[in-house]
């Protein structure tokens, strides 16, 4: 009997999922721990393992659809063996995210973000949105088959040309007018490009040829394609839009600190050459989360009306993807020792670049870490993600000139600027607060106290 494969749910908040590549295709053999498709959700694109064993007798879902969990994607059964009659389900429509629901943390300037922890409260209701008429698509524009295959063999758009046929049908005649008002017999274009462009219908009328005279040329349609619009993936749709959210519905302000790692960079060598290798990272994180511990209104949360404290430091900490920038999340961070922090960090930020992490993994954060100190960034800003109060950017470690006991030196310098949630954060606490996460990285006590004991 053949086995349903299903969309899964990955965690309490996943509704829907859309798959972006089927790894087995219909016919393949499939052994249980095999990859069978990979799935995208809001938050990350997840490779999805087979319970079973069999042959891929059917795929139901095709590649980008988006469909609700536990919708039946595919068949997987005996070699041969027919699939069960059943209908593909539905695309999902993609949700509005809803005011005040969690948006993702990212840095400013183009910075990809992270993703929401759970909501602190539940906002205030509103009066119900007025129903807005959505204008029917429009009817398809009349051609006829001459004129059709005209327009194709010319590579133009039939958009701008006035059909005078019946009830305003475009003819040939229309289409001839329309490429003599154009000067289309002037037109330059190599037979390549008009290929090219009769094949990915590009209309050479809006295209600048690049050639001898203006020629068109190859190259010229290929830059006309990559200029076309693209859809964003589902996960950057969301980004886009929980940024948007979080940018203009919380009162951001920015406290920046310079922060002098020289002992603490050679300190690190120091426990190095010892065979106890730290990241500065590792070392950032960890004075966050002391600091957090001294500060807990900058590890609570607002919705304008409540505050919601935390017993236990959540800490985020962004990592860099080719798709975009992921949050994993280290949980109950402040039970943690400087060793563990390091390996819990380790083992989730390998996770996230294999694409392991689950959507659970990157949830329910109570402050956010954005460090791009690996990018040569001499300062930046972040923006809060919503269910949070504040987050930290560190930029890169850079040595500049100081004043030091009245000479000028060379000293390892580092900004850092935590972002605040002017609600429930006032200048003073946050200047308070960086300053303190400065003072333990300059701490060289401190931390031999947590690495040497």
């Amino acid at each position: 009997m053949a086995q349903i494969v299903i969309m899964p749910k990955l965690s309490q908040t996943m509704e829907e999922g859309s798959i972006v590549k089927w790894r087995k295709q219909e016919g393949d053999v499939v052994r249980k721990g095999d990859i069978i498709f990979e799935i995208e959700t809001d938050k990350a694109v997840i490779e999805v393992e087979s319970f079973f064993e069999g042959t891929l007798i059917k795929i139901v879902v095709p590649e980008g659809q988006v469909v609700p969990v536990a919708a039946t994607v595919g068949f997987i059964g005996k070699a041969g063996e027919k699939a069960p009659d059943v209908i593909a389900p539905p695309p999902a429509a993609a949700p509005a995210p809803a005011a005040g629901a969690p948006a993702t943390p990212a840095p400013t300037a183009g910075k990809p973000a992270a993703p929401p922890p759970v909501p602190s409260a539940q906002p205030a209701a509103r009066p119900a949105a007025p129903v807005v008429a959505v204008p029917a698509t429009p009817a398809r524009k009349a051609i006829s088959p001459r004129a059709r295959a005209l327009i194709k063999a010319s590579a133009i758009a039939p958009d701008a040309i006035r059909g005078t046929g019946p009830e305003s049908r475009v003819v040939e005649a229309d289409v001839r007018a329309y490429l003599e008002q154009h000067h289309y017999a002037d037109l330059r274009i190599s037979p390549a490009a008009k290929q090219l462009a009769i094949t990915q219908g590009v209309d050479v009328l809006q295209v600048q040829g690049s050639g001898d005279g203006g020629r068109i040329m190859s190259r010229d349609i290929e830059l006309a394609l990559a200029e076309r619009p693209k859809p964003m993936s589902r996960m950057r749709q969301v980004i886009a839009q929980r940024l948007t959210d979080s940018f203009t519905s919380i009162p951001h302000f920015y406290v920046t600190v310079q922060v002098d790692m020289t002992d603490l960079l050679a300190f690190r060598q120091t426990l190095k050459a010892a065979g106890k290798s730290f990241t500065v990272t590792d070392f950032v994180l960890e004075a966050v989360i002391l600091s957090l511990q001294e500060f807990p209104a900058l590890n609570s949360s607002t919705d304008g009306r409540t505050t919601r404290w935390r017993s236990h430091v959540n800490l985020g900490m962004a990592v860099a993807l080719e798709q975009g920038l992921v949050v994993p999340v280290i949980r109950n961070a402040e039970t943690l020792t400087l060793a563990e922090l390091r390996e819990a960090s380790k083992t989730l930020a390998a996770k996230a670049r294999d694409g392991k992490l689950l959507p659970d993994e990157m949830t329910g954060s109570s402050f956010t870490v954005s460090n791009m100190g690996m990018m040569n960034v001499e300062n930046f800003s972040a923006i809060i993600n919503p269910g949070e109060s504040a987050i930290l950017a560190v930029a890169s470690t850079i040595p500049q000139p100081a004043v030091r006991d009245g000479k000028i030196v060379v000293r390892s310098l580092m900004k850092i600027t935590a972002s605040s949630d002017h609600r429930i954060v006032d200048g003073m606490m946050a200047a308070n607060f960086v300053n303190c996460i400065k003072a333990k990285l300059e701490d060289i006590e401190l931390w031999k106290s947590l690495t040497l004991s």
